[in-house]
């Protein structure tokens, strides 16, 4: 009798410790860490009017010119390294019909778990210090990382004045830490 018991604590512990390995690998997702997800993304081309006939159009409003139509980078900055080694490029571009996009360029990092892109007002920090931090002021959560290298255009709302957000974070939202993170400066 005494033997079953101990076979029975035996299995229910085994149990217990193989439901608690597979939550833990449902949670950490650590097969995420040799997954790549490459996306090349062009910069959006923003609707523009199309030009009017000559004849018809006014003198006072000749259309638009190719200047305009032609995206510029507002601000950028280079990703810093946090949590895992993160590089390339994050810009603010302004497209002709004057809405923005956050162009991540080049960017490498580890693929992971509930990856976003966030913008904050929390200064970057280089170091363990600045790891933490994208989450506790005010920021704007733009949308699930599409890949962990390459580049990627997201488009930034309408109502966002990105000039109060200078930091831009690839964000684990499940571990609350910065991957790597870049300071915007204007260009």
């Amino acid at each position: 009798m005494e033997k079953s018991r101990k076979g029975k604590r035996w299995a229910g512990l085994a149990t217990a410790v193989a439901v608690l390995a597979v939550a833990g690998l449902v949670w950490f997702e650590p097969w995420a860490l040799w997954v790549d997800e490459t996306v090349h993304e062009t910069l959006p081309a923003a609707s523009v009017p199309a030009t009017s006939d000559p004849a018809t159009t006014p003198t006072a409003n000749p259309g638009p010119s190719a200047s305009a139509a032609a995206p510029v980078t507002v601000a950028q900055g280079t990703f810093i390294s946090h949590e895992h080694t993160t590089t390339g490029t994050a810009k603010i571009v302004r497209l002709a019909d004057g809405t923005h996009t956050l162009r991540l360029e080049g960017l490498d990092t580890s693929n992971g778990p509930d990856l976003r892109v966030l913008m904050s007002d929390a200064p970057v920090k280089e170091g363990t210090a600045g790891w933490r931090v994208f989450d506790e002021g005010r920021y704007v959560d733009l949308a699930g990382l599409k890949g962990n290298k390459g580049d990627q255009n997201y488009p930034l709302p309408a109502d966002v004045d990105w000039t109060e957000y200078p930091g831009v974070s690839v964000w684990c939202d499940r571990f609350d830490v910065s991957f790597g993170a870049a300071a915007l400066v204007r260009a």
